[in-house]
């Protein structure tokens, strides 16, 4: 497939720069796949949009703040933003990105707020490997690690707003954005409708912004994000599909999360480790039934997900039924549940 075939018109001013006063004041689109029905609505109808019996499944990660402003000698800024932590104790090892990176040679050193970093050089997907002269505190030295589509630096709100009410595990730079809408009543809710909630760990890393430079999407090659599915949760996965009820994933990391681990069936599940899973038009789902997302970037692999969940046709037709009715687009934007 091409490029192309994932493209559609987003005016500027559409894609969310703060997030609403309200988690759950969010805009819903619902797109029903069996009659291509396309209907609009509030995050707060989304429990009515569930069944009894239904297996709602959460992606649980934290995101740590992990962008870091440092300083060469000669007073050049750099950015990092760690990816993943590689080894710890009197000094620590990151994967990181870098920018600017063009011209950084082995040895190099920058400071981050009394902190010392030293660039050791490239991994085999081209992220590069920090040495820190000490353990990071990241509460005190990080800061938010906002899209780039966020066009402002973060503030404290962020700090809250940019997380899920039911964040509980570090790991990520990037936050699981259809669970934002979420609020602890909403949970409430939903759980006395009799929809059993459960949650899966995948940590969204910066591959999820990272955009696809090559023509031929099969070509492309996902970043591997690391990922945990506890054993009592897949057992709830496996019982909810031998008795006919859905699995509803919320979120394009849930929805990899559950994929990956059934990859090689449900009697041989694979519950931990890290996932490069390219999800795209051709996938035969094995767990997922349907799908909370929020909208996001033309031609993204996130895109290409959807796409794959709904159809490409009904999924670009939505995009443009979003961007007429004018829905906020990306981390901070509406919602869109696909049945």
């Amino acid at each position: 497939m091409d490029l192309k075939d994932f493209t559609f018109d987003l005016p500027e001013r559409l894609i969310a720069q703060e997030p609403l006063d309200e988690r759950d004041s969010s805009r819903l689109m619902m797109v029903s796949r069996k009659d291509r029905a396309i209907a609009h609505g509030s995050f707060t109808d989304f429990p009515g949009r569930l069944r009894e019996g239904d297996l709602l499944v959460l992606n649980d990660t934290r995101v740590i703040p992990t962008r870091l402003l440092g300083v060469k000698p000669t007073g050049g800024k750099v950015e990092l933003l760690l990816v993943e932590k590689l080894s710890s104790g009197s000094e620590e090892e990151w994967k990181c990105l870098a920018r600017p990176g063009k011209g950084m040679k082995p040895g190099a050193k920058v400071f981050f707020d009394g902190v010392e970093g030293s660039f050791l050089g490239l991994d085999s997907e081209g992220l590069f490997l920090f040495r820190f002269s000490c353990p990071l505190d990241l509460e005190r030295i990080g800061k938010v690690p906002l899209p780039p589509y966020i066009k402002r630096e973060a503030i404290e709100a962020d700090t809250l707003r940019y997380q899920t009410v039911f964040a509980g595990v570090d790991g990520a730079v990037a936050a699981p954005t259809a669970g934002l809408h979420f609020t602890e009543p909403l949970i409430q809710e939903i759980k006395a409708r009799g929809v059993e909630v459960c949650h899966v760990t995948l940590h969204t890393g910066p591959g999820t912004f990272m955009p696809v430079r090559v023509e031929k999407i099969e070509e492309h090659r996902m970043m591997r994000e690391r990922y945990r599915i506890d054993a009592s949760v897949f057992a709830a996965v496996v019982k909810a599909k031998e008795e006919g009820r859905r699995v509803v994933a919320v979120g394009t990391t849930s929805t990899r999360a559950l994929e990956a681990s059934a990859a090689n069936g449900f009697a041989s599940p694979v519950l931990e480790g890290a996932t490069s899973l390219f999800i795209y038009p051709g996938y035969r789902f094995r767990v997922v039934d349907a799908l909370l997302t929020n909208f996001h970037l033309p031609e993204s692999t996130l895109l290409m997900l959807v796409s794959a969940f709904a159809g490409r046709e009904l999924a670009l037709e939505a995009y443009r039924e979003a961007v007429k009715e004018e829905y906020r687009f990306f981390s901070y934007g509406d919602a869109m549940f696909i049945e």
